[in-house]
């Protein structure tokens, strides 16, 4: 598992709007400043975070962004799977894919399994809050 700038954007741009966040909302070129990333590229990144209701957003004059929870209810893995999609560390494990013919006799399944679940249950067991400290 190698994790996209996407990810790792998303994750950057969440812990921002948590340090933070106030009563206001936070505008698009703030955070982008204060990141160094692009604003376009984090454009796309909220859009992403607010059609899954991560964040809120409004447009125009006085608009910006706001976290939609407290962030030690933002877990790490839910953002990582939203943005990249899965963590699995081999497609023969990915939620669709197809059943492998030799899963039956397959020596380094177990192994993937539980390096998938390791991975997993730690990234689900990390928060934006924690990531502030």
């Amino acid at each position: 598992m190698i994790v996209s700038t996407r990810g790792r954007y998303a994750l950057r741009v969440l812990i921002d709007m948590a340090e933070n966040s106030g009563s206001d909302r936070i505008p698009l070129k703030e955070i982008a400043e204060r990141q160094g990333i692009s604003q376009k590229y984090i454009e796309a990144i909220m859009t992403l975070l607010s059609k899954n209701g991560f964040v809120d957003a409004v447009h125009g004059k006085g608009g910006g962004y706001k976290l939609n929870k407290k962030p030690e209810e933002y877990k790490v893995g839910d953002i990582l799977r939203l943005t990249e999609g899965t963590l699995v560390p081999v497609a023969c494990l990915e939620q669709d894919a197809a059943v492998c013919s030799r899963k039956n006799e397959c020596r380094t399944l177990p192994m993937w399994t539980k390096l998938d679940e390791i991975v997993e249950n730690y990234l689900d067991g990390v928060s934006i809050a924690d990531l502030m400290k």
